[in-house]
């Protein structure tokens, strides 16, 4: 996939922590996805108590949180557990919607090469448009970001 931005997000259903999720059925609710590399990691653990953190305040504005990675519902589960995260976390075990929002990278790290989720978020309009997405991500100040542009919807 391209790096062009989307202007509408795919559909999906998905397996999460709080049940089965699907985008279309979302509608008529903002929506706010972050894509993050792997459950249980500093920076990804950061991003996740972030938005945990403001999750009252993405909720009062019903805009509706998930984390996303390719982690397993088992994983994701154990790592909520572990770190008192409140967010539902979504399993996308086989890459398909990371491929489709364009996420699923080739990375380097150490002088290795490799495909991981390179830290993303959009931001989803009622009406299912991407209203705005930030990628390659740096955690510090990023949930209170993605805040203030669900505000501004």
């Amino acid at each position: 996939m391209s790096d062009t931005p989307l202007a509408t997000a795919p559909d999906f259903t998905l397996p999460s922590t709080a049940g089965e999720v699907s985008l279309s059925a979302l509608k008529g609710a903002p929506v706010v996805l972050f894509f993050y590399p792997r459950d249980d990691t500093s920076g990804c653990t950061k991003e996740n108590e972030a938005f945990t953190a403001l999750q009252p305040q993405f909720e009062a504005l019903g805009v509706k949180l998930f984390g996303v990675s390719k982690d397993s519902i088992a994983s994701h589960e154990k790592f909520m557990t572990k770190k008192a995260l409140t967010v539902p976390l979504l399993s996308d075990e086989g890459s398909d919607l990371c491929e489709k929002f364009g996420v699923w990278k080739e990375k380097s790290m150490y002088g290795k090469t490799f495909f991981g989720i390179e830290r993303s978020t959009f931001l989803i309009d009622a009406e299912g448009r991407i209203a705005r997405e930030w990628r390659k991500v740096k955690v510090p100040g990023h949930a209170e970001e993605v805040l203030e542009a669900a505000r501004a919807l």
